[in-house]
């Protein structure tokens, strides 16, 4: 063999095992900050890589969306098997259904469309509101009544006399802020009413798809991980060692959604 041969070889041999060694220590998609994970499961800056069949932002382009719908993900089976868990003694046992949730999430069209995250989005909503409401069996915040969610100094939103803005719905809405805003949003008085979102099991949908969609679905659909969403959404209580318990149940509960559905979990699980 010529030397410029095996000089060619070596070459060859060395770049494959570069991409290998590149390969290998992303596989999970473990980058680091500002850098994607490629298609090739590889950790790359440039726009080409991380454009269409990025696995974990950031992400230049989203990967067209699939033309499966979200009763195709969220399915009578999966839906029920939350459901079931609770005991039949539980008031939200014939209150939430799959069919309010997909009437819905019908107002909320970008939902689950979050390209390659779409599937660990449902998994993580799901993950919250099963924690919330320890599988769909509360409606509202237990001795919630006996607890002041008046922020006095919402002007634009000042609780109404004698009403109480507790946890209610499928992520336990709370604070006269959040139920003024998301009646304005959805179209129901829910600073004079709030009691509507424990009584309309659509409306008590759409005010957790609300909360998630102006809270929430950024982070998903940003690749920021499960972790971020369990600060957004309680991370006071929770996050960096206030509670481990609830957040290592919170954790539990997506990963096994997500092994149903089919999709990894991805990386930044706690907060």
């Amino acid at each position: 063999m010529k030397t410029s041969s095996v000089l060619n070889l070596v070459s060859v041999v060395g770049i494959l095992l570069g991409v290998l060694s590149q390969t290998i220590k992303c596989q999970n998609c473990g980058c680091g900050p500002n850098v994607c994970c490629s298609r090739f499961g590889i950790c790359e800056t440039t726009n080409q890589s991380c454009a269409v069949g990025c696995q974990q932002g950031p992400c230049t382009a989203t990967p067209p969306a699939t033309n499966v719908s979200i009763s195709d993900i969220v399915t009578p089976v999966f839906f029920n098997g939350i459901l079931s868990k609770a005991s039949s003694s539980c008031s939200g046992k014939d209150f939430y259904s799959r069919g309010a949730f997909l009437d819905a999430v019908k107002s909320y069209p970008q939902f689950g469309k979050g390209g390659i995250y779409r599937k660990q989005e449902i998994a993580a909503f799901f993950a919250h509101v099963t924690h919330e409401t320890g599988h769909f069996c509360y409606i509202q915040e237990m001795d919630g009544a006996t607890r002041n969610y008046c922020d006095d100094s919402s002007v634009q939103y000042p609780c109404a006399s004698g009403k109480g803005y507790y946890g209610r719905g499928p992520l336990m809405l709370s604070w006269n802020y959040n139920y003024g805003a998301a009646g304005k949003s959805i179209g129901f008085d829910g600073l004079n009413k709030p009691e509507t979102v424990a009584k309309d099991p659509v409306i008590s949908f759409k005010t957790a798809l609300w909360f998630w969609m102006n809270n929430v679905h950024s982070i998903i659909t940003s690749g920021k991980g499960f972790g971020e969403t369990i600060r957004a959404i309680n991370g006071a209580i929770e996050c960096n060692g206030a509670n481990s318990d609830t957040v290592e149940a919170r954790v539990g509960y997506y990963t096994g959604y997500c092994n149903q559905l089919g999709v990894p979990p991805g990386s930044n699980l706690r907060c």
